[in-house]
């Protein structure tokens, strides 16, 4: 075996992963089975008669560094990945001790939920956290990222921890549901999306939609929800209300496009399954003109953060660098509502354009229209042949 392959063996916890750096669908019984074999292993270390110790926690490292992106062979979908390089959670480190503590007590939350049969969203679980151990869990981000510590360890998703997406997402369009719901006939709010991805494996749909619209959002969703629009273009809209979560995909401006297109870095070991192939369509930087300067807004040092983070990333294309340096260069930005300087039926006669582009759709398995991406008047497009 070559030393590399070798290290990774040694590092890894579990046997059937030493090759693959992904997270696996597994049924309760495997994932607390996993969870039993962390705990001997940590006892087997404590109790050892030569040289008793407190084990460390190897886990992948979620990192820009460690992360590379994978084209598929079948398909058009490129998608984030890790390589096997290592990072340690240990309790005997003042910077690691409470995310070395944090990692166990998240382990043991999900281990008396899969017992239970039950299924939890991560903010149900952060209330569990915080009244049992307030020490360690005093906001959403410590939780956020012990999940993803526990599913580095164990190689297992988030889904089969019993850590279900909040629904937060919603659809509306050209989609009746044959048993319970004909979503072209939803007022604008439209038909919440269920996070638990069990579910939603199971249901089958029936469209004649040619395009799927997500739209950033949630007041623009319901605008053209409100119009019809899939009446005019044959569509499903979709909002994920800002960030979307796992189930609407499957996160602020020209980052939620590459979310949706390669998947994140914090989400490594689960990003193949839920990237999608989209298609960047229009809106340009050059529609900017369309608006009023007085709808146009300075870039705040966060925007500017956001994207300098974004433009020194490995995986933005050279069209969307392009895009966002002019954005930096110009220093402004707009709100897709600037567009209502034009009237209400603007956002809709654009999107009633996209049905006169001439583009193959067969030929496109998903493309993705999200407004104002970056806090920015640009549009994606998402194109199913559904």
């Amino acid at each position: 075996m070559p030393a590399a392959v070798a290290d990774v063996a040694a590092a890894s916890l579990f046997g059937a992963d030493r090759r693959l750096c992904s997270a696996d669908i597994l049924p309760p019984a495997e994932v607390r089975a996993r969870i039993e074999v962390a705990v001997l292993n940590f006892l087997a270390a404590l109790a050892s008669p030569s040289s008793p110790a407190i084990s460390v926690l190897p886990l992948i490292s979620r990192t820009s560094a460690n992360c590379s992106l994978r084209s598929g062979l079948l398909n058009d979908v490129s998608s984030v990945y890790l390589s096997y390089g290592f990072c340690k959670r240990s309790l005997m480190r003042e910077n690691t001790a409470k995310g070395f503590m944090r990692v166990w007590k998240v382990m043991e939350m999900c281990y008396k939920i899969l017992g239970e049969g039950k299924l939890v969203c991560q903010r149900e679980l952060f209330y569990k956290l915080l009244s049992d151990s307030p020490k360690y869990f005093s906001c959403m981000r410590h939780v956020t990222q012990s999940i993803q510590d526990v599913v580095s360890l164990l190689r297992c998703t988030r889904q089969s921890l019993g850590i279900m997406a909040s629904s937060r997402g919603a659809l509306i369009g050209r989609e009746p549901d044959e048993e319970h719901i004909d979503c072209s006939i939803l007022g604008p709010s439209g038909h919440a999306i269920t996070g638990d991805l069990n579910l939603l494996s199971k249901l089958k749909f029936c469209s004649d939609a040619r395009y799927i619209v997500v739209l950033e959002k949630d007041a623009i969703f319901q605008r053209l929800a409100e119009d019809r629009l899939y009446n005019q273009l044959p569509c499903i809209l979709i909002t994920a209300k800002g960030y979307p979560d796992i189930a609407t995909r499957n996160p602020a401006g020209l980052a939620i496009l590459c979310t949706y297109k390669y998947g994140s870095i914090s989400m490594g070991l689960e990003s193949y399954r839920y990237a999608c192939n989209v298609k960047w369509l229009g809106l340009r930087g050059d529609d900017l003109q369309i608006i009023r300067e007085s709808a146009l807004q300075d870039l705040k040092p966060r925007d500017l953060q956001i994207a300098k983070s974004l433009l020194s990333s490995k995986f933005l294309q050279g069209r969307h660098r392009a895009e966002l340096t002019l954005m930096v260069e110009t220093g402004k930005r707009a709100e897709i509502e600037a567009l209502y300087s034009h009237g209400f039926d603007f956002l809709e006669l654009k999107m009633d354009l996209l049905d006169c582009v001439k583009i193959d759709i067969d030929k496109i398995k998903i493309g993705f229209l999200a407004y104002s991406l970056f806090n920015f008047s640009f549009e994606w497009l998402l194109v199913s042949n559904l």
